[in-house]
């Protein structure tokens, strides 16, 4: 299934919204799979990220 994930991590200048779609089988390992992105991508700790929304996309 496809999940879009909302919210917003925090950066040096303030926070930055996101919008992230991911393929996941739950809501759970979907919002595990946005952790891991911008962690990797934008080096951001799980602590500075907060989801706001997940939603399944038909």
């Amino acid at each position: 299934m496809m999940f879009e994930v909302q919210g917003r991590f925090k950066i040096q200048d303030g926070w930055r919204k996101f919008r992230k779609i991911v393929d996941a089988s739950n809501e759970k390992q979907a919002m595990e799979r946005v952790y891991s992105l911008l962690g990797s991508n934008h080096k951001v700790k799980r602590n500075l990220i907060k989801i706001e929304g997940v939603k399944v996309i038909q």
